[in-house]
């Protein structure tokens, strides 16, 4: 029907026609598929929930004297980072914690603060505490440096995210005796309540499940700012049982992101305290999905009640890494707020935002149409299952 190319010239010229997911889902259904992929060029997506594999990586700049933080131990307001590159590359890590913080020692621990915290306060403008500790050398002589810093002062500050908007995702229940604490929230116990993090029709990789538009290069909204896909996600996996409709039953596909953090803003980048778990970096990314043809339409048009997720027990299967589910349930009835698992009814609750999931796909929908957003084109499209790429838990591996 069209082309990324041609979806493009329509965006200069003020002419493109873009609605959000929730909107292609009430057009198809009053207008069918194909007068929808007629009139619509461009669908936005998105998603705002916890996503741990995230982090940034920061270009100090030099003191004087240079002081080498490769090798070295470099903290941000006490949150560790890693130095293992050259004289002023760092990473920090989302989940990242202070070496004095008591973690799980007093159960269940509160995680007040972290990695995802800090890059939170310095896109608030706020002043952070670095500390370096070198062990020097004749051209980085300086052993020792503490200063603060904001986000401006540094030469360059990226996020980079290895996996991120998770295609599916557990819903996690407890069938034990005890409260459990988990990345997944707090789980009350036999089958106390059920939590899911996904926006379901507005989630990006479930309106695109074969990955026919999104790929290596694609331009996204990020964290507020404008990002790119990098790579397939660290367990992508998109080797696994799916519906009928093309979308998996089953955690599968993620992304890899990356994008200038000078960029983007506090809303949408938040650092999380999970009890008993730890500290993560609450995400807000949107992608754009190019109508191509009736297909990616058909896809983009699947709604809450035809989007299912798998129940898993966080109290042994999940932990023990024991396969199988207690079922599985329609994000239409997740969100509904109650679910029935094991003959009991159970309340849900969502660890990701709808609304703000809602407020992404709306934000990119408003900058195609302000002509503030080009689409790209991708250089590689993500690993299909016809790739044979296929994530392996360790526990599914041959152990030598």
């Amino acid at each position: 029907m069209r082309t990324i190319k041609e979806i493009n010239e329509k965006i200069k010229k003020g002419q493109v026609v873009v609605a959000t997911a929730e909107e292609i889902i009430e057009l198809a259904g009053k207008k069918g598929i194909k007068k929808a992929a007629q009139e619509v060029d461009v669908v936005t997506t998105g998603t705002f929930g916890p996503m741990c594999s995230s982090g940034a990586y920061f270009n100090i700049g030099h003191s004087k004297p240079r002081v080498k933080l490769g090798g070295g131990v470099c903290k941000f307001n006490d949150v560790p980072a890693y130095t293992g590159f050259a004289a002023m590359d760092v990473y920090l890590g989302a989940t990242a914690l202070p070496d004095d913080d008591p973690r799980n020692k007093i159960y269940p621990g509160e995680f007040r603060y972290g990695g995802g915290h800090v890059i939170q306060e310095l896109l608030e403008g706020k002043d952070v505490r670095l500390e370096v500790v070198a062990y020097g050398t004749d051209c980085y002589p300086r052993k020792k440096l503490e200063t603060l810093i904001r986000l401006q002062d540094l030469n360059e500050a990226v996020l980079f995210n290895i996996r991120n908007c998770y295609q599916n995702y557990n819903v996690a229940v407890n069938l034990s005796e005890k409260i459990i604490y988990t990345y997944m929230g707090v789980l009350m116990p036999r089958l106390g309540n059920a939590n899911y993090c996904s926006a379901g029709q507005l989630s990006p990789l479930l309106k695109d499940p074969y990955y026919k538009t999104v790929g290596i290069g694609t331009k996204i909204f990020l964290g507020g700012g404008i990002g790119y896909v990098a790579w397939h996600g660290t367990q992508h996996n998109p080797s696994v049982k799916r519906k009928p409709n093309g979308v998996p039953a089953v955690p599968s596909g993620t992304l890899a992101v990356i994008g200038d953090l000078k960029q983007m803003k506090a809303e949408w980048l938040r650092g999380t305290s999970m009890v008993g778990y730890g500290t993560t970096l609450t995400v807000g990314i949107g992608v754009p999905i190019p109508i191509l043809n009736e297909e990616i339409a058909q896809q983009v048009a699947v709604k809450d009640e035809d989007l299912y997720a798998p129940i898993v027990d966080y109290s042994q299967n999940y932990p023990q890494c024991i396969p199988g589910a207690l079922g599985e349930v329609s994000y239409a009835q997740l969100k509904s707020g109650k679910i029935k698992v094991e003959g009991k009814a159970v309340p849900t609750g969502a660890l990701s935002s709808y609304a703000k999931a809602k407020e992404i796909a709306e934000e990119l929908k408003s900058w195609i149409q302000k002509r503030d957003f080009i689409l790209s084109e991708p250089v590689a499209l993500l690993p299909g299952a016809e790739s044979g790429y296929s994530f392996k838990p360790l526990h599914e591996r041959p152990v030598t």
